[in-house]
């Protein structure tokens, strides 16, 4: 019996497309609280520690102290939640590329719990009576301050990673956020490191950029978060060069 004509094309029509795997909505939830919660605790912590200045001393020297703990937790408790994020946002990039921005996120998790576990050496004169830079400095504190370095590189490194892979989508706006944040963290913490190291004219403001680097860095990272719960992800423009890798 001769086929009936178009009969295998309508079968095939008839097919559903496979849908795209479900958004791991809970992980990329824990980037949107991170941020806030770890800045609101710095926040209050600093206003209500005694003899502490939160525009000249450094928010890692709040673990420092019979109170330090809660300094210390909430360190770690924002580098689980953000690094929580870095899987989710991996799992969701996973298929059009993306694979640089998480890791450097998960690079900056990593310190952040670091930070947590291992206490910052007294710098510019807190707790009260202390020297100004550390004359001999513990493991703990260089563990806390060897950490640092790549962990806000490694966000600095993510914003700018981003503003690639929004480029090659056409995000425009995304884009030029992005990098304009990773160049204004990068800023942000070449001059708070000057201002704990006694570089006069920053020394006495050198908590306050350090804070407003922090929330600039996290706060990207929230809306990042936000950006990924609530909208699709793009495949790359035409005549774009991308890959697994960008």
């Amino acid at each position: 019996m001769a086929d009936i004509p178009g009969s295998t094309l309508v079968g095939a029509a008839e097919t559903p497309p496979p849908r795209p795997a479900p958004k791991p909505r809970a992980l990329l939830a824990c980037g949107v609280a991170a941020g806030p919660l770890f800045l609101a605790t710095l926040l209050v912590l600093g206003a209500t520690r005694a003899g502490y200045d939160p525009v000249r001393h450094p928010g890692s020297s709040l673990a420092i102290g019979d109170l330090g703990w809660i300094q210390a937790a909430n360190f770690v408790l924002a580098g689980v939640l953000t690094l929580a994020f870095a899987i989710g946002a991996r799992r969701v990039l996973r298929p059009v590329g993306g694979r640089w921005g998480p890791l450097l996120i998960g690079v900056w998790a990593v310190q952040l719990i670091v930070a947590g576990l291992f206490t910052a050496d007294p710098v510019s004169g807190y707790p009260p009576g202390t020297p100004a830079v550390p004359v001999r400095p513990t493991l703990s504190g260089m563990i806390h301050d060897a950490a640092a370095i790549p962990g806000f590189l490694g966000l600095a490194a993510a914003c700018l990673a981003f503003a690639r892979w929004f480029a090659v989508r056409g995000e425009r706006g995304w884009a030029v956020y992005s990098g304009l944040s990773g160049v204004a963290f990068l800023t942000g913490l070449v001059a708070a490191t000057l201002g704990f190291a006694q570089v006069p004219g920053l020394v006495e403001i050198a908590g306050l950029l350090q804070r407003l680097t922090v929330a600039v860095g996290m706060g990207w990272q929230s809306l990042l978060a936000v950006r990924l719960l609530r909208a699709p992800v793009r495949e790359p423009r035409r005549g774009r060069r991308t890959g697994a890798r960008d």
